[in-house]
């Protein structure tokens, strides 16, 4: 019997996170990894970076499937996606939104709907200007903007620090600039930055193991990138009349401004900030996020 039982609770189990995950080939025979969850209207999950995986986007993943699939993949050369150089012209923003029509068209959608995160916030809405006929609804999660006003303001990580985070933060960060580029080194500049990054600071282990896994010469590469081209989607964006979500913290190191900016771009758009909320709305205010998003694809 209880054999039986646990056959069943597998069977269950197998259901509420039905998933798949695979290779995608891509134009230049890179390969783009990638896991789906659920089942129904196809949602993209990019995360944030440039230069982190998915890692840490499963839970979210888990959550939104239990109303329609959910994808997340590994950006060009982070995770298990494979790329043999790291170099200006295997990582642009050109050939990451390429990627992501490799996939969809790999995955057989017409068209999804797509959720980025902070960088990944603004390779969908760089996407958005290559392939808007191939997205549903967007929703942009403390985007890191339309445009790069991020760069232009202040330094938004280190005024959400104390003094003695600040001096934390300086100290491993000379240590890596120096060459020590050791777990030690980076586990210690995550915990100095990751108070920033949340309001409620239980969280912050989490975030400060987040922030050991970043790629700085894919990050480096798609910045230089990003004010090569003077990274600006305003103008061709002001035509993409499908819905729009923007959704960030309150707190968040990603200025209230450039969400602003954004929902006076898109025409079809509305912005929410939530209360007590920083960087991370699934952590700080988790109910208040899914929900607004569930109630935005539902719509």
């Amino acid at each position: 019997m209880k054999k039986i039982f646990l056959f069943a609770f597998l069977i269950f189990l197998g259901k509420t996170f039905a998933q798949t995950e695979g290779y995608v080939k891509n134009s230049d025979s890179s390969l783009t990894y990638y896991k789906t969850f659920g089942k129904g209207e196809p949602l993209l999950i990019i995360n944030g970076g440039p230069g982190m995986n998915s890692n840490g986007f499963e839970d979210m993943a888990k959550t939104l499937s239990e109303n329609q699939q959910t994808i997340i993949y590994d950006q060009r050369g982070t995770g298990k996606s494979k790329l043999k150089k790291l170099n200006a012209k295997t990582i642009s923003m050109q050939l990451m939104v390429d990627d992501m029509e490799a996939l969809r068209k790999h995955l057989k959608i017409k068209k999804w709907s797509i959720l980025g995160h902070s960088f990944g916030g603004m390779l969908a809405s760089y996407y958005a200007t290559v392939y808007p006929n191939n997205i549903s609804k967007l929703i942009l999660s403390s985007s890191g903007g339309v445009d790069l006003t991020l760069l232009k303001g202040a330094n938004l990580i280190e005024a959400g620090l104390n003094q003695s985070q600040k001096d934390s933060l300086s100290y491993w960060n000379d240590k890596i600039e120096k060459g020590d580029t050791s777990y030690e080194a980076r586990i210690g500049r995550g915990r100095a930055m990751a108070p920033a990054y949340v309001y409620d600071q239980k969280y912050a282990p989490i975030i400060a193991e987040r922030l050991t896994q970043g790629n700085s010469t894919i990050n480096g590469l798609l910045w230089g990138d990003m004010q090569k081209m003077n990274f600006d989607c305003k103008a061709k964006l002001k035509n993409f009349k499908n819905p729009v979500l923007i959704i960030q913290g309150k707190e968040d190191i990603i200025s209230n401004e450039i969400g602003e900016i954004a929902r006076q771009t898109f025409p079809n758009s509305k912005l929410i900030l939530l209360q007590h909320s920083k960087h991370y709305g699934w952590l700080d205010a988790r109910e208040k996020y899914f929900s607004e998003i569930n109630s935005f694809l539902k719509s």
